[in-house]
Formats: C-alpha cells, sequence, structure tokens
C-alpha cells in the first residue's frame, strides 16, 4: 500500500492564496506522503500545459509519485451533440493524464436531479457506452480510468458495480471512496466490502453524520435520503475507519490509498492529523 494524499485536501489554501501547486505537492512530500493524487480545481491542465511539467518535475524533485488525475464529467441527459462533445472532452483529460505519466484517472459520469432507479436503468447504457468509448481510448496509453461513487446518481455500491460491469473492460473500475457511500446514506463498511474487488484507488474520507430531524445548519449538506453530512479530519468523524481500513487491507488490496479531507477545520493540520490516522491504524492491523 502507498499513502498518499489529494491536492483536493488543499484546497482551501490554495484558494486563499497561501499555498501553490507546487507547495502542495511539496507539503505532502513533507508530512510522509508518498504519492500525490492531482484534482484540478482552480486550474486547468489543458489551458495551461505548461503547469503539467511544473507538477512531474516538483513530483520527482520531491521523490513521490503522482498516482491519479481525477475530473468531473456528465453524459446524462445530454443531445447526441453534447454527448459526443462530452465524450472528447474526457479523451482530451486523458491525453493530459498521459502527460502527466500516471496511470489512473477518475472521471465523473453523470448528475441528475432524479435519483430514482428507474432513471438510473433508463441512462446506464449511454453512460456505458461513454465510458467504454473512453477506457478503450486510454488503454493505448496504458491507463485505467474509473468512476468514483460521487455525485447522488452513481453513488450506491450496487450502481457503481452496475456500470463497471456494463462497461466490461479490464481497464475501466471504480475509485473507491470509503465516505462518499454516506452521501447515499449507505452504510461504508458494507459498501466498501461489496466494491473493494472493484478499486484501483482508495480514497479515505470521513464525516460527520446526523439524522434529517437534528438539521444542524450552517457547514452541514444533504444526503440524498434527506439526512445531513459535514467533513471531518479523518478518524474524527461517524465513520468506522478501522473497520474500513481492515476491510481494505484483507482484501488484499495494495496500491494507491488517498487521504481527502473536506472539513471545516484548517486544511493543512486536518490532511496531516488524518493521514496520521490512517498510517498508524494500518500499520497496527
Amino acid at each position: 500500500m502507498k499513502l498518499g494524499i489529494s491536492t483536493y485536501s488543499l484546497y482551501q489554501a490554495m484558494q486563499a492564496g497561501e499555498m501553490t501547486l507546487p507547495d502542495v505537492i511539496g507539503h505532502i512530500a513533507e508530512i510522509g506522503g508518498e504519492h500525490a493524487e492531482i484534482v484540478p480545481l482552480g486550474f486547468d491542465l489543458k489551458e495551461n500545459p505548461e503547469l503539467i511539467d511544473t507538477i512531474r518535475n516538483q513530483a520527482e524533485a520531491c521523490g513521490i509519485e503522482l498516482s491519479n488525475y481525477a475530473i468531473g464529467a456528465n453524459f446524462a441527459g445530454l443531445d447526441a451533440a453534447a454527448y459526443e462533445r462530452e465524450v472528447e472532452r474526457v479523451k482530451r483529460e486523458v491525453d493530459v493524464a498521459a502527460a502527466l505519466g500516471v496511470k489512473r484517472m477518475r472521471h465523473d459520469v453523470a448528475s441528475s436531479d432524479e435519483l430514482s432507479i428507474g432513471r438510473f436503468l433508463q441512462e446506464l447504457p449511454k453512460l456505458a457506452e461513454a465510458c467504454r468509448e473512453i477506457a478503450d481510448y486510454a488503454a493505448g496509453f496504458g491507463i485505467t480510468t474509473s468512476v468514483e461513487n460521487h455525485g447522488y446518481f452513481v453513488q450506491h455500491s450496487d450502481r457503481v458495480q452496475a456500470l463497471v460491469n456494463a462497461v466490461n473492460r479490464p481497464n475501466f473500475r471504480t475509485t473507491l471512496d470509503v465516505g462518499n457511500f454516506l452521501c447515499a446514506d449507505e452504510n461504508p463498511a458494507i459498501a466498501v466490502a461489496n466494491n473493494i474487488g472493484l478499486a484501483s484507488m482508495v480514497h479515505v474520507k470521513d464525516f460527520y453524520y446526523r439524522p434529517a430531524h437534528r438539521s444542524p445548519g450552517e457547514g452541514w449538506f444533504p444526503t440524498s435520503g434527506g439526512n445531513w453530512l459535514r467533513g471531518a479530519i479523518v478518524g474524527h468523524g461517524d465513520i468506522d475507519i478501522p473497520q474500513v481500513l481492515r476491510t481494505v487491507k484483507a482484501s488484499g488490496y495494495d496500491g494507491y490509498i488517498s487521504i481527502e479531507f473536506e472539513g471545516m477545520e484548517e486544511c493543512r493540520k486536518g490532511t496531516k492529523l488524518g493521514f496520521d490516522y490512517v498510517k498508524r491504524i494500518w500499520s497496527e492491523m
């Protein structure tokens, strides 16, 4: 297992102008990260390709790997022309991943206000077709693409499984976020056990979870079932992280694990505390 950090975890500092992207990569190395996962929030590597060399050079100088490139995408509810444009746009992002030298790339697949299983089944063939075309293109670079359990519409473990199975490509897997299942009110320990065998990448994230009748107010967001979540330092929230990590380790998964922090605490402190916690728990198992 190689433990690292998603640049998303330090977006708060980048957004405030306190850190640059090279600073973030350096910070990840300084606190012991073995890899950095690149999430292009606040920058666009297609429009600023010179940043690609900056990222690669900084990672090499710091002695860490670049593990994954994670972008947004949506193939649901589009007319034919918009659908094709989106597929081609994501292929250009595959080119970016190849230029970065990563062998894993996550792209989202769908966003919809209607979250029913009926709507999901209606959209599934087109979602699978888009992911298959992108995976086939990525295979030429030796890249494995993936869908994350993210964005409500494809968040449940069984929906992720259905999509991965429908795509039916060896280089299309799932970026498994242990916390995001809670957004669909699914027990993370059970959901991780369901999907760890499909994982190309694992995100460790934690949340505070409150039932619908305890609406906490500012800083919280709703689950698909109307309950409430707030980002937490990994190990401080309501997810049974030790149980989740035991499941991941027992599965034989030995790839990249990224810490994702999106809490209200200062991001450098929150990220390091979560990183240190996961490193300790994993080593004690």
